[in-house]
């Protein structure tokens, strides 16, 4: 198959096209800056903003499969003049009408769990409204809401590090918003299964880790893994939201209200859908596995709403 992938020098885009390119299909790399990413050599690279339809439409045309991991961080907010509207709904939009009038079959959606169109971050209303242009059209889908991703590259981590210190440190609430991450190398292969098989058409997959890991967890996870302890101190939420809202106002500042939002949000699924592309959660890598060190109070996966 001819796949494109847009996005494909990012994080989860360089591990999907180098095993899409070992699966033996043609594979494009789509990106504002082609000359990112570690790619295989057989990889080609093309430049496209999918912000803009006319520098898109002509490497859209003639592929197969169009695989969309375009994406503004949750974590952080949208740097310069971008917004999640224009990148996730306006981006997501221009790819489904390049699709359809190239050709293209597949369309395989990266959107994020809790995605919604009335949903309570600017992330995840984006995120919601770009599935609804996904389901309108008329490619054969396959959508994925990914709980957050680790892996080599990823942000998550870095996350928690930019926003702790070591030894002592205070989290909103004790950090016990809960999150359920899934390993990029366990994500990767169900997506080129999405792409390749089309028993997956018209489906929905919420898909997460093996494993509940709260805020706090996963501050202890990135510090011991660099052999140092931390103690979390419980901020009160209201106050955690007042100081990054204000922090908003500020340049530079890469923290804002829409980030205190999501704080109030456990990212964790209800039913975990690995099980479509037979996967069991025992077979997932969880996030101390992936750091080499334990929790001390392992938390198994619960079954509650995200």
């Amino acid at each position: 198959m001819k796949v494109l992938v847009a996005g494909g020098t990012g994080f989860i885009g360089t591990t999907l096209c180098t095993e899409l390119d070992d699966r033996g299909h043609d594979v494009t790399a789509l990106s504002r800056d082609p000359s990112d990413g570690d790619l295989p050599a057989e990889v080609d690279r093309a430049m496209g903003d999918v912000s803009a339809y006319d520098s898109i439409v002509d490497t859209v045309a003639g592929h197969d499969a169009v695989v969309n991991l375009v994406s503004l961080s949750p974590l952080y907010q949208p740097p310069g003049d971008l917004d999640h509207e224009t990148v996730h709904l306006g981006g997501t939009a221009n790819l489904v009408r390049a699709a359809e009038a190239g050709g293209v079959d597949r369309f395989v959606q990266m959107s994020g769990l809790g995605a919604d169109p009335d949903a309570p971050t600017d992330f995840l209303q984006a995120k919601g409204k770009a599935e609804d242009v996904v389901r309108d059209s008329h490619l054969a889908w396959t959508i994925f809401r990914p709980s957050v991703v680790f892996g080599d590259g990823a942000e998550f981590l870095e996350f928690t590090k930019q926003v702790t210190t070591p030894y002592v440190t205070g989290l909103p609430n004790g950090g016990e918003t809960r999150f359920q991450p899934i390993w990029v190398g366990d994500l990767v292969p169900m997506l080129a299964d999405a792409v390749e098989d089309h028993s997956h058409v018209g489906e929905i997959y919420e898909i997460a880790g093996p494993q509940i890991v709260t805020l706090a967890d996963a501050t202890r996870l990135a510090y011991a893994a660099e052999g140092k302890s931390v103690k979390i101190l419980s901020v009160p939420l209201s106050l955690t939201k007042l100081g990054l809202t204000a922090a908003g106002a500020v340049p530079l500042v890469p923290f804002g209200p829409d980030q205190a939002r999501s704080l109030e949000m456990n990212n964790t699924v209800v039913t975990n859908d690995v099980s479509a592309f037979g996967v069991s959660e025992d077979d997932l890598t969880t996030l101390g596995a992936y750091l080499e060190v334990g929790i001390h109070e392992p938390r198994e996966p619960q079954r509650e709403s995200a």
